[in-house]
């Protein structure tokens, strides 16, 4: 499976502007760009860490409700939040620091540390995950509803 998505960028990094859409499924259509959304305020735009958050959380949830099905022990409900924290690195430019993911969860028969233990073991092996493993900071919180 391959998933496609296209920007277009126009001008220098701190005036220019772009757009970016999901071409596989469509459902991102010209959403705004900024260098000013990724560093001040998004003022409407997106920037590539909401991005990235939105894609760390939903991965997550999936290999969390997996994992937790996999013991027979299924969720009612997962709320997930992907929290991504851009900024300088040391030397000059920028990089993505870190990724700190926050599940609330409704699931019967779990308790706190089976449910925290379950969540690590998603945060490691969600593809997600992998993709940003040992480049940035991963980070897991769980707690039940």
């Amino acid at each position: 499976m391959q998933s496609k998505a296209q920007a277009t960028w126009e001008g220098d990094l701190m005036s220019g502007k772009g757009r970016v859409s999901s071409r596989t499924s469509g459902v991102l259509r010209d959403a705004g760009l900024s260098w000013k959304s990724r560093t001040e305020s998004a003022g409407g735009n997106t920037t590539p860490e909401e991005l990235l958050a939105a894609a760390h959380a939903s991965c997550f949830a999936m290999a969390l409700s997996h994992g937790l099905a996999q013991a027979g022990k299924s969720p009612q409900k997962l709320d997930v939040t992907a929290t991504v924290t851009f900024g300088p690195k040391q030397g000059g430019g920028f990089s993505v620091e870190e990724s700190a993911l926050e599940v609330r969860g409704s699931v019967q028969g779990v308790d706190a540390a089976a449910f925290q233990k379950a969540a690590e073991a998603a945060k490691d092996g969600c593809p997600i995950s992998q993709a940003l493993k040992n480049n940035v900071k991963l980070s897991v919180k769980a707690q039940l509803s």
